[in-house]
Order: C-alpha cells, then structure tokens, then sequence
C-alpha cells in the first residue's frame, strides 16, 4: 500500500511555453489556467522571454516587482532554469557564467532550486561535444572516463560549493540527450561523487524516447527528485524503420520516429495518475511545470489541454488517497 504524504503536488508553468506573451500576460495565462506555481528560463538555450538576468541581480526594486506579480496573481516561483552546456569545449564559460548568474538570482529570490543540464565536454582537445552512448570502439570508453574525471567531476565540485554559498540547496539536472547525464545511473554517479545538492529535473519525455520506463526511474530515483517537468512524448510507427534514435529536426513531425508532444497526447490520464503516485512514493511534493514543446498545437492550447489532464489525474490520485 502506497504510504501517503500529507502534501500535495502543484501544477505550474515553464513560462518558455508562452514566450510569445509578455510576463503578466504569461502570468495572467497559468492563473486563469488554475495553475499555481511557474518557472522562469533565465537564458542560455532560452531566449529568456521574461527574466531580465542582469536587471534583477542589479536592483532589488526589479525583484521585489518580480514577486509582487506573483503575489498578486496567486503564483510562487518553483524554480529557476538555466539549462545549457556549461562543459562546452569552446562555449561552456559563457553558459557558465548565465548558470552562476542565476543560481545568484534565485538565493536572492529566496529559491532553492535550479533547473540545469550536467553539461557535455568533448574528448581531449575537441571543439565540440562528444556524446558517449557505446562501449566500442575502445576509444569510447577513454573520452567517457576523460569527460567524467577530467572536467564533470571537478567542475560540478566547484558549482556545488557555489550553490551553497548562495543559499541554493537543490541544482535539479535533466537527464537529456547529448548531455553527459542522460539516464538514472549517471544522475546518480554524479550526485554520489559531488553530494545531495545535485539531484533529478525529472522529464519523462526523454526517457520516452529513449526507451526507459519513467515510472521505474521514479523509483530508482526516491529521495533524489528536486523538480520536475511535466512534457510527453508520442512514439511514432516510423521508428521500426527509422530507429528511436533521429536526427531531424523537431519540426519534421511527420517523418520523426517520435515526437514531443502535448500531455495527454502521449500517453493517457492513467499514466499521468501513476506518475503521480510514483512521484509521491518516491518523496517528491513539489511541482509538476508544464513544458511545451508540441509544434502541432498553438501554445496555449496545448498548454490548456496539458493542464486539463494534469489537474483531472490529480483529482483522481487525491480520489484514491482519500477513500
């Protein structure tokens, strides 16, 4: 029998999914949706459409205006986001820098938690990323063991340090493709070698893909979820002949082996229910942030539609856990 916690999961916003709208019309937008908490992209591979970085860090009249929207309109923040390739051979300093620049923001924002990538280095003296995802050819094995102990491991070392210093406990890292964590084992070899700061940005869309089973990471994850994003993904019948690994470009929908698409379109209100009780078996009581990512369905369709199956699978989640 499920142990249930008194708490309860929110159901917020990744505002990335209406970048198109101002902040108070994005912020109006998860309000009337009943949406409770939102996450705010900070740059990197986001344009950053409402958090001006460097003005919020500059002015605590910014951030006290920043929090009065909020207020206002019935949202807490649930994170930050400053997903990018910090340990980019040629690009990683200036994705370092936007990463330290909003773990400042959020200690100076009260928030404890940081959405980011681990990062990808490349071999020895590349100029580009190298993702690792075979044993063979032997030099395989020598670039991962390089990227690992050479510049992840140190490196995520020092961050760790300088979350601490800025009052930022949990750095919640996504296992994403092309990124040197990109499954439970290496979220997991991470945080054992750096400590409990780092833990899981739980996405189920990549581990879709990837054939994993999101539900059986959740459990192999207990006590090391510090965020989550709520993002689905379809498999596609093209991928008996195409493979699950696909190289076109996310706006190819009718040709890709898979495809992100909106919650529920996916995979069910079922799933979505047990992935809530999963999440919940598992320690996690904080926010379920609706990415957008469905190049089918405009936005806010979508991202309506996303809530609408969210909120039904926690209705009948609380259903179970009250009979």
């Amino acid at each position: 029998m499920t142990k249930w916690k008194e708490e309860t999961v929110e159901i917020g916003l990744l505002t990335d999914g209406v970048g198109h709208l101002s902040r108070g019309a994005a912020l109006d937008f998860a309000a009337d949706l009943g949406l409770t908490r939102v996450e705010f992209a900070a740059g990197n591979w986001s344009t950053a459409p409402h958090l001006d970085l460097d003005a919020l860090l500059g002015s605590a009249a910014e951030r006290l205006r920043l929090e009065r929207e909020l207020r206002e309109r019935g949202l807490g923040l649930s994170a930050l986001n400053a997903s990018g390739n910090q340990l980019h051979p040629s690009e990683g300093d200036r994705n370092d820098a936007l990463v330290r620049k909003t773990i400042r923001l959020a200690g100076e924002l009260g928030i404890d938690t940081v959405v980011l990538m681990s990062g990808l280095p490349g071999a020895p003296g590349d100029s580009m990323p190298n993702w690792i995802t075979a044993s063979w050819p032997p030099e395989t094995t020598r670039i991962l063991e390089h990227q690992w102990k050479a510049v992840a491991i140190p490196y995520w070392h020092d961050l760790v340090a300088f979350a601490g210093q800025c009052g930022v406990s949990k750095l919640a890292v996504e296992m994403h493709a092309n990124q040197l964590v990109y499954n439970v084992p290496a979220l997991l070899q991470l945080r054992n070698e750096v400590g409990p700061v780092v833990g899981a940005n739980f996405d189920p869309s990549h581990l879709f893909w990837m054939d994993a089973d999101p539900l059986s990471a959740i459990e192999a994850l207990t006590g090391v979820i510090h965020h989550v994003h709520a993002k689905d993904t379809r498999i596609e019948d093209r991928r008996n002949v195409r493979s699950r690994l696909d190289t076109l470009t996310v706006d190819h929908i009718a040709e890709r082996s898979w495809n992100f698409v909106t919650v529920g379109r996916g995979h069910d209100g079922h799933f979505w229910s047990a992935f809530m009780e999963g999440l919940r078996a598992a320690g996690y009581d904080g926010t379920l942030s609706i990415e957008h990512e469905d190049y089918s369905v405009e936005p806010e369709e979508g991202i309506a539609e996303a809530a609408n199956v969210l909120q039904d699978a926690l209705a009948a989640v609380e259903a179970v856990k009250t009979a």
